[in-house]
């Protein structure tokens, strides 16, 4: 008689994994999910007479779509976030590669030095380049001990260009860390391999290397990118008064305006904007190896 092939049975879901699993989603319903629910129902609210109407309606949004002065903003912080991606791109790269490939025994301690910044306060980072960048700061006493101006200027700060540049050094370890993470999954034997094949290190760099490391770098992009996006505490302390950007508005419309709807809408902009950006993210697959 031939013995009957048992079907493999099935392992049984532990209760305990449920159980593991409950208390972070419920905490994430709580301080997460359910805030971004509530932002998105004030954002269809109105606010008429200082009181919040609570019908539905499109006016906070028709108000940010037919309003010049939002559209700037809008305009200029996109921009900024932009440039900030772009620029620590550049720079984390080749650090993160010099890490990677060069650090040896020290790789430890470079990494740690790349994660130390996050470790200090946001405010004193970005006071720090208030303090390099104003009218006695360090930047203007050593151009002015060297002859090259005859007076301290007040061009470093204050602009758009303070507002860059202290973000780029802010999220910086955002943009590094991914990277790095790439980088140390990029298998050797294919650097080799184009070595062997006489191939320039330009044209490893960007037929091998850069490939390789994008899922790192889209994933460092898009975290720089919504951090950028959704702040205003740089802009309110190292921009002027014409650079403001989405985060104040936000901000002023959640306190001296009392326009709660207005600000949902905004918010919700800043949310759709980022999410956007995710999801080309999760298109090109860059978070499936990082």
């Amino acid at each position: 008689m031939k013995s009957a092939v048992k079907a493999p049975r099935r392992p049984s879901t532990p209760l305990g994994l449920y159980a593991t699993l409950l208390p972070p989603l419920v905490w994430m319903s709580l301080i997460y999910f359910l805030p971004i629910a509530l932002l998105g129902i004030y954002g269809f609210w109105r606010l008429e007479s200082f009181e919040i109407v609570q019908v539905f309606t499109l006016k906070n949004f028709q108000t940010i779509a037919q309003n010049a002065s939002y559209q700037r903003v809008l305009l200029r912080t996109v921009a900024i976030a932009l440039t900030v991606t772009a620029v620590d791109v550049v720079i984390a790269l080749p650090l993160a590669y010099f890490i990677t490939r060069h650090g040896g025994r020290y790789r430890q301690l470079l990494t740690l030095l790349v994660i130390l910044p996050l470790w200090s306060s946001y405010l004193v980072r970005v006071f720090a380049w208030k303090i390099i960048l104003g009218y006695n700061g360090v930047i203007n006493t050593l151009l002015v001990s060297l002859g090259i101006l005859s007076a301290p200027s007040s061009a470093f700060l204050y602009n758009g260009f303070a507002i860059t540049l202290t973000f780029v050094h802010v999220w910086l370890p955002f943009m590094i860390l991914p990277v790095i993470t790439a980088f140390e999954r990029l298998p050797s034997n294919l650097l080799e391999a184009s070595a062997d094949l006489n191939a320039p290190p330009l044209t490893t760099f960007r037929r091998v290397v850069l490939p390789l490391v994008m899922p790192g770098i889209l994933a460092g992009s898009i975290n720089v990118f919504a951090l950028t996006m959704g702040d205003f505490i740089t802009p309110s302390l190292v921009g002027g008064a014409g650079d403001i950007m989405l985060g104040n508005i936000i901000a002023s419309q959640f306190g001296v305006s009392y326009n709660w709807p207005l600000g949902a809408a905004f918010a919700l902009v800043v949310i759709a904007i980022v999410f956007s950006g995710l999801a080309i993210v999760f298109k090109q697959g860059a978070l499936e190896g990082s």
